[in-house]
């Protein structure tokens, strides 16, 4: 629906920011294709990684051009009528052509910004990739050209004739939650669970944005 739409650039930084996970879709000599993978924003640009090998990355950073998508789900919506069943939701789509970053320190600034985006505090205990890991692992930076959101909120919306209906109606809320921490069988002694782990259930809900 239009009405659910927005081209406000603040509103799709909001939603990108609560994410983590995108699809990744193009075209390539007529065959579409869609990847799914993790992604860090700053400013107007996503950056995206995976293996130097992958075929599919090496096809985006030729300049095909790119769609990524995210979507967060916030609710299902359970209408007096089949039909008037929805979803709460936050979306994403943006469009752009995407490039490969080969500068060791512009990439591993990338990473750390992906690092970030998923566990922040993370990047800053953790030993620093290699050469050989860089060498490795394609990253690519995404600007994004255009961009929209859309966002559904609130209960059913039914048809006036509908709302006598003897049948329950309303929202199921959905969230993202962390389990309990598992700790590596091999973790040394005396390590203790750093706060950034313990607190993230949190700053997936939004608590604790910074």
């Amino acid at each position: 629906m239009p009405s659910r739409g927005s081209h406000d650039r603040e509103t799709v930084y909001r939603i990108l920011d609560a994410g983590f996970l995108a699809s990744v879709g193009f075209c390539k000599d007529g065959q579409p294709f869609v990847i799914p993978t993790l992604y860090g924003r700053k400013g107007d640009k996503l950056y995206l990684h995976g293996s130097a090998a992958s075929r599919l990355l090496c096809e985006l950073e030729a300049g095909l051009p790119v769609c990524v998508c995210v979507t967060l789900v916030d609710g299902l919506v359970l209408s007096r009528s089949a039909f008037h069943h929805s979803m709460n939701y936050r979306s994403v789509v943006a469009f752009g052509t995407a490039h490969s970053i080969e500068e060791p320190v512009s990439k591993i600034e990338a990473l750390r910004i992906i690092s970030e985006h998923l566990v922040p505090g993370r990047w800053k205990e953790v030993r620093g990739p290699s050469e050989q890991e860089l060498r490795a692992t394609k990253v690519l930076e995404f600007p994004i050209d255009e961009a929209s959101a859309k966002v559904r909120t609130g209960p059913p919306l039914e048809d006036a004739s509908d709302y006598g209906l003897p049948v329950w109606a309303g929202v199921l809320p959905l969230a993202m939650r962390c389990a309990a921490p598992i700790p590596d069988e091999q973790l040394a002694d005396g390590i203790e669970l750093p706060d950034y782990v313990r607190l993230h259930d949190l700053r997936l809900n939004g608590a604790t944005k910074g």
